[in-house]
């Protein structure tokens, strides 16, 4: 593959669940027959890709071990800028799929998923001038790949509770957005939340110990008796979260959080 599909391919990895790299998925179809390729020829691209997922390596997981040296060096890309390489797949691949084929009406219901995947909760934010409406067009479409990518990384779920309803669940940065830029499109920065446990994660009332354990704050605990708290989270208190099948949160980056933003 060349570069511009290999950055395609790589965009589909992050953002289809694990379970979907099959070469019988609509989406894959569709933009493989784009790129004039077989459908068979990206699906074994994407489990290349797979074979060089840590996450997936812990798993057990091998992929199909014949990863090349372009595969090795987008992966590499990606994971080196997130914020650069998370963008421009995301404007290829929309440029890519603006093309008519054959299966679109087909796809159509996969691709209505796909857009309630991609509600983002954003600052209100006015551009005054073309410039800022173009940097605020790339934030958006940045904003879109991080959520489709957290959320398909959970299979769509919420990691504490379960919750399975995509209109109902937030693409939570664990290193804020404001103050870490770099990990701002970073899937490993994610966690998959209902609005609200992201609402308190994001407050730091909660957070999530060594073993990824939910960890509740003292203000939470002064309200031992309140039985919405007790459903949401003194349930769960002490109890892992359902880990992802790609892109595991990392352990840095929830050390941090315990440091800079959970309140003790």
């Amino acid at each position: 593959m060349e570069n511009h599909e290999l950055m395609i391919a790589m965009n589909l990895y992050c953002k289809l669940p694990f379970g979907q790299l099959d070469h019988r998925n609509l989406l894959i179809i569709d933009v493989a027959q784009k790129l004039g390729r077989t459908p068979s020829s990206l699906s074994m691209k994407l489990c290349n890709l797979a074979s060089l997922d840590p996450r997936q390596q812990a798993r057990g997981i091998k992929g199909l071990g014949s990863s090349s040296k372009g595969d090795k060096e987008i992966w590499n890309l990606f994971n080196s800028d997130w914020e650069r390489y998370g963008v421009e797949s995301e404007e290829r691949l929309q440029v890519l799929l603006t093309v008519p084929t054959d299966v679109e009406l087909a796809i159509s219901p996969l691709t209505n998923k796909l857009q309630k995947q991609s509600a983002i909760k954003m600052p209100a934010y006015t551009p005054s001038g073309p410039t800022e409406t173009e940097a605020t067009a790339k934030v958006r479409i940045g904003q879109r790949f991080f959520r489709q990518s957290v959320l398909a990384s959970y299979n769509s779920r919420c990691c504490i509770t379960g919750n399975p309803i995509p209109e109902l669940l937030v693409a939570s940065h664990i290193l804020p957005w404001g103050s870490h830029p770099e990990h701002r499109l970073n899937p490993k920065n994610g966690l998959c939340l209902a609005q609200t446990q992201d609402a308190a994660f994001d407050k730091g009332l909660i957070t999530f110990d060594e073993d990824y354990r939910l960890v509740l704050g003292p203000y939470l605990k002064e309200h031992l008796t309140n039985e919405a708290l007790e459903r949401n989270f003194f349930a769960y208190e002490g109890k892992p979260i359902l880990m992802p099948d790609k892109f595991q949160p990392e352990s840095d980056f929830m050390q941090k959080h315990r440091e800079e933003v959970f309140r003790t």
